[in-house]
């Protein structure tokens, strides 16, 4: 107990709030629906054939069938209204192929969207470090996308094959003393196929969602922000000026910039070389003109 305590603790249940989480909560509860459907079916049709001599009759042929659907392996035994033992007859056709394709689907994608949303709710930083996890995550969806719509396909094509081999009208020609006038042979009960039908309902509505949930984990990847433009690869630092790098801030490399500076402008033209100031003589020449110290006196 403590230590599922202490995954919950940890766990970011909010992710299940948001679309990219309660997708995945979908897919996996829709996924389980889909395979049960198709993998726990199990149906039965009844015929009767009612011979000339009635003492031949059965009235009550029940033939049972289930997945994986191999229906050249089911068999049934009829009556032949010649005075002779009954016949053995099978049914027609193998949609095994289609029906386990669905199955295995439905199981893989069951077991993959359980791993997702626990990436989701206890490592999300690390699956979004990077945009490698989500990279991986978009691919895997999209293999998954492409299967559904595959397997869902295939098996609506598989379950209506499947009902057109256990249409006890059609079962009914198989059994040659149905050919004879004088024999009567009917269907008793149909088989009931409404959870095939739900199966095949569940695989196109996974197929919604897992093709839905491309878009919210798409934008988890980081390929958006490269394809609208605003991504900008790490690129290497530009060299710094020769001015800056050689010689220093405020040397020769800045002097020559001002001396450049100052030929383009007009007007006074500061001069800061160090022959212009000094101590003795108390000349302060600059640009050109001289300035001569004025006393105080002077100015009283």
């Amino acid at each position: 107990m403590d230590v599922v305590n202490q995954l919950v603790a940890t766990g970011q249940f909010t992710i299940i709030k948001q679309p990219l989480g309660f997708m995945k909560i979908l897919q996996w509860i829709f996924a389980i629906f889909a395979f049960s459907t198709c993998g726990s079916y199990s149906g039965m049709f009844k015929m009767s054939v009612e011979c000339k001599n009635r003492s031949e009759s059965d009235l009550s042929i029940e033939v049972e069938f289930e997945y994986p659907f191999r229906l050249h392996q089911v068999y049934f035994d009829a009556p032949t209204c010649k005075g002779e033992s009954p016949e053995r007859l099978f049914l027609i056709g193998d949609y095994s192929s289609s029906a386990e394709f669905f199955v295995t689907v439905g199981v893989f994608s069951f077991l993959y969207s359980m791993a997702a949303l626990s990436v989701y709710v206890f490592i999300l930083e690390k699956y979004r470090q990077g945009c490698k996890g989500a990279q991986i995550d978009f691919v895997v969806t999209s293999v998954f996308t492409f299967f559904w719509l595959v397997a869902s396909s295939a098996w609506a094509k598989g379950l209506s094959d499947v009902k057109a081999a256990t249409d006890p009208d059609k079962v009914l020609l198989l059994i040659e003393a149905c050919d004879e006038p004088e024999n009567r042979c009917r269907e008793v009960h149909d088989p009931v196929v409404s959870g095939l039908n739900t199966s095949v309902a569940f695989g196109f509505l996974n197929l919604i969602l897992w093709g839905g949930n491309l878009w919210f984990v798409f934008k988890e990847t980081g390929w958006m922000a490269a394809f609208g433009g605003t991504y900008a690869p790490s690129q290497e630092k530009a060299p710094a000026p020769e001015s800056f790098g050689q010689e220093g801030y405020g040397q020769e490399g800045y002097a020559q910039q001002g001396d450049a500076y100052a030929g383009t402008q007009g007007g006074y033209q500061p001069d800061y070389g160090q022959g212009g100031y000094t101590e003795g003589g108390g000349d302060y020449q600059q640009g050109g003109y001289e300035q001569q110290p004025t006393s105080f006196a002077n100015q009283m």
